[in-house]
């Protein structure tokens, strides 16, 4: 069957159809063109007519306009829409204008920079000048970087090599920063939270290196669909930015299926496993020989996924190696060799993670499917648009997991079709984010009395790091005196320095990971199963005051799950407002962390199959948090026991932890919350949500805004589950005192509306 004879059988299919929540149909769209920019070089227009070029689509030109008319410009538009031209010819005019120029291209990952460098060389040796483009990042050989920063025209790399290769170094780059011309950032709508503010600070510092070689570049974005693109653009580089949104690239007809698997305990809850329901979706796409690409959301998931397939393909009698995994952990030769087999048609079918979500050139796939919710709107745009590239046809298809988010997702299509993607949130003036980059900027070029680095109270850090002997203040300057080096010590990926260093003692011993200090009593404690690529591995010990979890490669059936008690406390209310039987509010806390014990839990059946004890100090963390405090009469209100009422609490912050993320742009470990019977802060019914990065990065000033909306949402993912009583998918565990879970929490929630 062909791809049309087969979205047509799974319309016409009881069996698959029951299952369908929804299946929309995205009709084709025509391009729209317009004419090349008369400001380009007309070697330029000679390169694309060569490539069967002879026209750019509407966004393409007024993207073009923009950057040549020396605005700041973010060109938002879908998947395969060719953004990467809005770039590239701007930057190559600039070069063919004037050799010296430079331009630097920052891509948030590794392999995406190295897909982006082979279009670029098509392109300018399609030219014939002498146009040297090179990717700098960790695999790049000692010998090749001395030419790259003397010669390369074009520098592609990624943030963590800006900030720990280029920058500390900036005096061995001075050809790139004395004629930088254009800073590229690619994937914008990558660069939220922790990873987004860290990002801030990394263009606070490369624009002062800039100023001090007398350089001012012009910053140029791409995005994916979000809510806020022009907003987070401009947060990013602190400067005003023109958005260019009108997409006139074409679209092919696509079908997008939500699929719920079916309940298989009607009073639990519990629906068949997603990861099977894949398998056996999956497997008429393979046995017509469709090309499909599947994501998963874990490492483990994209390898038991893998695993099934293959077995499939056996039992079609085709080959097991026209299936293959691609996640992080593979090495860049066999991400490539995996990238040319999508693209060439050898490799029929590929389980990745997020990993392929980014714009990798993969060719022209007919099917994405999603295991599982990629946790964001934009995401999933994103995933369902690597299918249908370049055919007429394409089918995107969401299966559902049990989890909460999944559910409401998969139970409100109109929420999903209807809103617009998440905003991209990022607070760079997070302290502790702040001051790390303030010691990076030090370290690269002293700091003159009163200036200024995004932030008001730029002298008063300054002063605190002279307090620690980290700089000294001689003359009108503040200078680096510490002996480290402050880059090495920062993370672009979490806010906290601190980390615990995972090292496998199976044979010899070698560093196979790490994890951040607030994850390590969870998940790297004493007899903890620690799985890594698929393989699991035993926490022999967990030396906490050296920071280092010591393990050994282990065969088990069984993982383990640890319990933390947390406690929290308001140390700052920046605002409370009166809402509904109660108020909302945000502010500062303190949250203090203590792992108390693990279960085992075998695979598949999910039995317990033993527990121990986990004997590590407290960790205590100061973050942002929102809460919701109800009056202290909401029990008598509700005529409702105490135990009941506790309950209902933690229904309450199951579920609102659970639609949190559909409002931010985050992944759900990002947010924690603590249901309080008494709040230490008010002696009052509470249930916070905390923002799990030290200081905070915004969401909880983000969710405090949009409480009612929570409330909704949670109201609705109760209401909508077909459970009995109170299940995973919605309030939790049903609850053992009392009223029904799903009751008491719906109770709660109508008195907050």
């Amino acid at each position: 069957m062909n791809l049309l004879q087969l979205i047509d059988w799974l319309e016409r299919s009881p069996e698959f159809h029951s299952n369908v929540t929804h299946w929309e149909k995205i009709p084709a769209q025509p391009a729209e063109y317009s004419g090349f920019p008369e400001k380009l070089d007309c070697r330029l227009l000679d390169a694309l007519q060569s490539r069967g070029i002879k026209k750019l689509y509407t966004h393409q030109t007024a993207a073009i306009d923009s950057i040549l008319a020396g605005n700041h410009t973010v060109v938002v538009t879908p998947t395969a829409s060719g953004k990467t031209l809005c770039y590239n010819l701007p930057v190559l005019d600039a070069v063919l204008e004037n050799p010296e120029n430079r331009a630097l291209y920052l891509f948030p990952t590794k392999a995406l920079s190295q897909d982006q460098v082979s279009e670029l060389h098509d392109l300018v040796q399609i030219l014939g000048v002498d146009i040297k483009t090179y990717t700098f990042d960790g695999d790049t050989p000692v010998s090749a970087r001395r030419a790259i920063r003397l010669v390369g025209h074009i520098v592609v790399t990624n943030p963590d090599m800006l900030h720990q290769g280029v920058l500390p170094h900036h005096t061995k780059w001075v050809k790139l920063f004395e004629n930088l011309k254009y800073v590229v950032i690619d994937e914008v709508h990558s660069y939220r939270g922790v990873f987004g503010s860290h990002l801030v600070n990394l263009i606070r510092r490369l624009k002062r290196i800039c100023r001090f070689y007398g350089a001012s570049p012009q910053f140029v974005g791409c995005s994916a669909t979000i809510a806020n693109p022009q907003e987070l653009f401009q947060k990013l580089i602190e400067d005003k930015a023109v958005l260019i949104d009108n997409n006139g690239a074409p679209r092919s007809e696509k079908h997008f299926i939500f699929y719920n698997p079916p309940v298989v305990n009607p009073e639990l809850g519990i629906r068949k496993s997603a990861v099977k329901e894949v398998r056996s979706i999956a497997r008429h796409f393979l046995s017509s020989g469709v090309q499909t690409l599947i994501f998963a959301r874990s490492r483990l998931r994209v390898e038991i996924l893998l695993t099934y397939l293959q077995e499939a393909m056996k039992s079609l009698k085709k080959s097991s190696r026209l299936i293959r995994g691609y996640r992080g952990g593979y090495l860049p030769n066999q991400r490539r060799e995996i990238e040319t087999g999508l693209r060439n048609g050898s490799i029929q079918a590929v389980v990745s993670t997020n990993a392929l979500e980014l714009g990798i050139d993969i060719g022209q796939l007919s099917v994405a499917m999603m295991c599982g919710y990629p946790g964001t709107i934009a995401s999933t745009w994103q995933q369902a648009g690597r299918a249908g590239r370049r055919s007429s046809l394409s089918v995107a298809i969401l299966v559902a997991t049990s989890a909460p988010l999944d559910q409401y997702i998969i139970n409100h299509p109109e929420y999903f079709f209807e809103s617009p993607p998440e905003m991209g949130v990022v607070d760079p003036n997070n302290l502790i984010i702040l001051l790390s980059h303030l010691k990076c900027a030090a370290f690269e070029l002293p700091f003159k009395d009163g200036e200024h680095f995004g932030t008001d109270s730029t002298d008063e850090l300054l002063t605190y790091l002279e307090e620690h002997q980290v700089i000294h203040h001689a003359g009108d300057q503040y200078h680096w005196s510490s002996e480290t080096y402050p880059a090495e010590e920062v993370s672009l990926r979490r806010a906290a320095p601190d980390n615990v260093v995972i090292i496998d003692t199976t044979q010899g011993e070698r560093v196979i990971g790490e994890v951040d200090l607030f994850s390590a009593p969870m998940l790297v404690h004493d007899e903890a199963i620690y799985i890594h690529e698929g393989r699991k591995f035993h926490v022999d010990k967990l030396d906490w005051n050296r920071r280092k979890a010591y393990v050994q490669e282990k065969k088990t059936d069984y993982y383990t799950d640890a319990q933390m008690k947390t406690d929290i406390r308001v140390i700052d209310a920046f605002k409370q407002v009166p809402v509904s039987c109660g108020q909302k509010g945000h502010g500062e806390v303190s949250v203090t962390n203590l792992a108390t014990l693990y279960k085992k839990i075998k695979f598949n059946t999910h039995e317990n199959v033993g527990a121990g004890k986990i004997h590590l100090p407290e960790i205590t963390m100061h973050t942002t948090a929102y809460w919701w405090e109800l009056d202290d009469t909401v029990k008598d209100q509700l005529s409702m026991t105490e135990d009941n009422l506790g309950d209902a609490l933690k229904a309450v912050a199951n579920v609102l932890e659970n639609v949190a993320p559909l409002w931010v742009m985050t992944d759900p470990k990002d947010l924690r919350t603590v249901p309080m019977l008494r709040s230490p802060f008010s002696s009052k019914p509470t249930v916070y949500i905390y923002e799990h990065t030290p200081g905070g990065v915004g969401y909880s000033q983000k969710l405090f805004g949009i409480h009612e909306d929570l409330i909704d949402a949670a109201r609705d993912l109760i209401r909508s589950c077909t459970c009995t009583n109170g299940c995973p998918s919605c309030v939790g565990p049903v609850l053992e005192v009392g009223e029904k879970g799903k009751e008491s929490a719906l109770k709660l929630l109508e008195m907050g509306k």
